[in-house]
C-alpha cells in the first residue's frame, strides 16, 4: 500500500480481481447491462437515504427531492450517472468498493459458466453490480458525500481495474455520488443521449425516482421515466413488460418471472402486494439464515429490503414488494415481529401466493413444472410449517410414481385420488435412496400384482415431509416399507389361519435363520408382500428409514440402534434352495447373503461389505454340479 497525506493507493480483495477480469475481457456481448446496474445501485442510494431521513430529517438539507441524472459527453466519451441519495463516507467506499466478501463473490465466480449472456445475468443477483462499469470504461471515478457531512467531507475514488484503487480528500457540495465512466473506444455509442434514452426506457423506466438526462446546452435536465412506483399504479395501465423489468430491477435477475400477482386491499387492513414467481432458484436458496423477503415500503417510503415477517419460509423463493398504510413509518425488525398487522398481512399475502401457485398449476402445467424443479424441494417444507394451508400446500406437491414409465415428479395428490382403485382406501407411498432403487424395489411386487398405484419418494426431505402429511382428503399415506401395512384394501385380504399354515409349514426354516441371523435381524418371517424377490427388510412402526438417518448423520445427531425385520418369499427358487441345506456353514453363508441382498436392494449400506465378498465368493466356488443346486440362480 502507498499512502500520503492527501491519497491512498490501495489493492482490490483477490475476489474482486478475478472479477474485474472477467468483466474487462468476457462479456462483450451484454455491455449495456452497466447502466442498468448503475441506476439501480443509484434508486437504493436514494431509498437509504429516504428511509434514514424518517428519523433525522436534516439528512435532507435543502434538496428533499430524489432524482438520479445522466450526462453524456460524446466528444470525450464520458458518461456521469450522479444521485443526490444517501453518499458514502471513506470508510464505506472503501468497503464497498474495494472489498465484496459480503455480496457472495466466491459462489459467484464458483457459478460462471463462460456463457457470457448467462454471466451477465448473474452480475445483479449477486450484488456486484457496480464492477460493470468496467465492461465498458477504463476508468472508472466516483466522487461521493455521505449525507449529514460537511462538502469537503467528500471521497474520490478511482481506478482502471487493473487492481488497484485510489482514494483521496474531495470536494461536492451536495450530498449524494457522482459515478465517472471514462469510456473504452470500442464503447463510444453508449455517450450518445439517444442510446442511453433507449437504455432506461427499457431498463430503468420503473425506477420510482425521476431518472433525467441533463443535455449540453439545456438549462433543465429531461426526464426519462415514469418515475412512479410500479405497485402504486392501477392494474389496468400496467403492461406485461413493465411488470417484467420491475421484477428484474427489485430480483436482481435478468431472466422473466413466470408469474405475478398485483393485488390492493382495503379496509381494516389496507395494503398493496406484487409478488413474483421468479424462473430459477437463487443461489443460498437452502440457506436458511441468508437475507429473505420482500421489499417493504411504508406510505410509499422504503423501509427495509428483506422483511421476512411477510412471507413463511417455505415460501422464501418469492419476490416482491408489500406497501402498508397501517405501518408506523418508524417500524423496526423488532416490531414486525410483534404487530397484528404484519399477521394479517402475512396470512393475506400466503394466500395469494398459494392462489399463483395453483393457477399455475391448473393453468399453466409446464411453467408450474419448472416451478416444482426449482422450488420443490422447499414447497415441502411447508408441511410442517403452515398447518393453516397444510391442504392446499399438499395438493400443490408433485410425486414420481409407479404409473409413470420413468422418473418424473408429476403425479398430484389429487391426480392419485382420482384414479385409485374403487376399493382402495388409502395412498401408498414407497421411500427410497433413488428413482432407480424405488422402480427395482421388491415392495412394490404385490402392489403391481394388483395394478396399485405407488408414489415414488427419493428426495432426502421426504421421509421428515410425510412425518406431517399423514393424511390428504380424508385418505390415509401409507408407507408401504413397514412392518404393519394392511394390503386387505387393494384386493389381498387378511388370510390368519394361511398365514398360520405357512409360518408352521416352514417353521423349521424360520427358526434356524431366526438364530444364524441373531444380532442382525430383529426377526424373520413369512411375507405377504412379496411374488417375484426372495427377500425384504421392513420397518418397524416408529423405526427411521433410510432418508432419515442420512439426515439424522449429517446433523451429528445419534442415530437408534435398530434391527430390521426381514421377511422371505418361501416360494422362491433361492428360499426353497436354503430350506433344503444341511450343512451348517454354506446355510449361514447363504442366509447372511440373504439378508445383505436385501439390504442392498433397500439402498442400505453394508456394516461388513468385506464379510458379504468373502460369503459370494465361497458360494460361487460351490461345484456347480452340487445337488439340488441348478435352479438356484434366484
Amino acid at each position: 500500500m502507498v499512502a500520503t497525506a492527501e491519497r491512498e493507493t490501495l489493492g482490490f480483495q483477490a475476489e474482486v480481481k478475478q472479477l474485474l477480469h472477467l468483466m474487462i475481457h468476457s462479456l462483450y456481448s451484454n455491455r449495456e447491462i452497466f447502466l442498468r446496474e448503475l441506476i439501480s445501485n443509484a434508486s437504493d442510494a436514494c431509498d437509504k437515504l429516504r428511509f434514514e431521513a424518517l428519523a433525522t430529517p436534516s439528512l435532507l438539507e435543502d434538496s428533499p427531492e430524489l432524482a438520479i441524472t445522466v450526462e453524456v459527453d460524446d466528444k470525450a466519451r464520458v458518461i456521469r450517472i450522479s444521485d443526490n441519495g444517501v453518499g458514502m463516507s471513506r470508510e464505506e467506499v472503501i468497503d464497498n468498493l474495494g472489498t465484496i466478501a459480503r455480496s457472495g463473490t466466491a459462489q459467484f465466480l464458483s457459478q460462471l459458466s463462460g456463457d457470457s449472456r448467462r454471466d451477465a445475468q448473474l452480475i445483479g443477483q449477486f450484488g456486484v453490480g457496480f464492477y460493470s462499469a468496467f465492461i465498458v470504461a477504463d476508468r472508472v471515478e466516483v466522487t461521493t458525500r455521505r449525507a449529514g457531512l460537511d462538502a469537503d467531507a467528500a471521497v474520490l475514488w478511482s481506478s482502471d481495474g487493473q487492481g488497484e484503487f485510489t482514494i483521496e480528500p474531495a470536494t461536492r457540495d451536495a450530498r449524494g455520488t457522482t459515478v465517472t465512466l471514462h469510456l473504452k473506444e470500442d464503447a463510444a455509442e453508449f455517450a450518445t443521449t439517444y442510446r442511453i434514452e433507449s437504455l432506461v426506457r427499457r431498463y430503468s423506466d420503473h425506477i420510482a425516482f425521476p431518472v433525467k438526462l441533463a443535455e449540453a446546452g439545456k438549462d433543465e435536465a429531461r426526464a426519462l421515466n415514469t418515475a412512479q412506483a410500479l405497485w402504486t399504479r392501477p392494474r389496468n395501465e400496467i403492461e406485461d413488460s413493465e411488470y417484467i423489468e420491475f421484477y428484474k430491477h427489485i430480483a436482481h435477475d435478468a431472466q422473466a418471472p413466470l408469474a405475478w400477482s398485483h393485488h390492493k386491499v382495503e379496509g381494516t387492513r389496507e395494503f398493496t402486494g406484487l409478488m413474483y414467481v421468479p424462473a430459477h432458484a437463487p443461489w443460498d436458496l437452502w440457506n436458511r439464515e441468508a437475507p429473505r423477503g420482500l421489499k417493504l415500503y411504508v406510505q410509499r417510503v422504503f423501509i427495509m429490503d428483506d422483511a421476512e415477517q411477510f412471507l413463511p419460509l417455505y415460501l422464501r423463493f418469492m419476490r416482491g414488494v408489500v406497501d402498508s398504510a397501517e405501518l408506523s413509518l418508524n417500524v423496526s425488525r423488532e416490531l414486525l415481529q410483534q404487530d397484528a398487522h404484519v399477521d394479517a398481512i402475512r396470512k393475506a399475502l400466503t394466500r395469494k401466493a398459494l392462489d399463483m401457485l395453483e393457477k399455475l398449476a391448473a393453468d399453466e402445467p409446464e411453467k408450474y413444472r419448472t416451478v416444482w424443479q426449482q422450488f420443490g424441494e422447499v414447497l415441502k417444507e411447508g408441511m410442517a410449517e403452515d398447518f393453516a394451508n397444510r391442504e392446499r400446500v399438499a395438493a400443490l406437491l408433485r410425486f414420481d410414481s409407479t404409473a409413470n414409465d420413468e422418473a418424473a415428479a408429476s403425479v398430484s395428490l389429487p391426480d392419485y385420488l382420482a384414479r385409485r382403485k374403487e376399493s382402495q382406501k388409502h395412498i401408498y407411498y414407497l421411500l427410497a435412496e433413488s428413482p432407480e432403487a424405488a422402480r427395482a424395489s421388491p415392495q412394490l411386487e404385490m402392489f403391481r400384482k394388483h395394478g396399485v398405484e405407488v408414489l415414488l419418494l427419493t428426495e432426502r426431505i421426504d421421509e421428515w415431509m410425510m412425518q406431517h402429511l399423514r393424511e390428504f382428503n380424508e385418505a390415509e399415506l401409507h408407507d408401504i416399507a413397514r412392518a404393519d401395512l394392511d394390503l386387505s384394501d387393494i384386493g389381498e385380504a387378511a388370510d390368519d389361519k394361511l398365514d398360520e399354515v405357512r409360518e408352521q409349514a416352514h417353521a423349521a426354516l424360520l427358526d434356524r435363520l431366526k438364530k444364524t441371523l441373531s444380532g442382525r435381524a430383529e426377526d424373520v418371517r413369512i411375507s405377504r408382500r412379496l411374488t417375484d424377490s426372495p427377500a425384504c427388510l421392513v420397518l418397524g412402526a416408529d423405526e427411521p428409514g433410510i432418508q432419515m438417518r442420512r439426515i439424522m448423520e449429517a446433523a451429528g445427531q445419534p442415530i437408534p440402534e435398530t434391527l430390521p425385520v426381514l421377511e422371505i418369499n418361501p416360494g422362491h427358487p433361492l428360499v426353497e434352495r436354503l430350506e433344503a441345506l444341511e450343512d451348517k456353514s454354506h446355510f449361514a453363508d447363504l442366509a447372511h447373503l440373504l439378508l445383505d441382498q436385501a439390504r442392498l436392494a433397500e439402498g442400505r449400506q453394508l456394516k461388513d461389505p468385506g464379510a458379504f465378498v468373502q460369503r459370494l465368493n465361497r458360494l460361487l466356488l460351490e461345484p456347480v454340479a452340487r445337488p439340488a443346486e441348478g435352479n438356484a440362480g434366484g
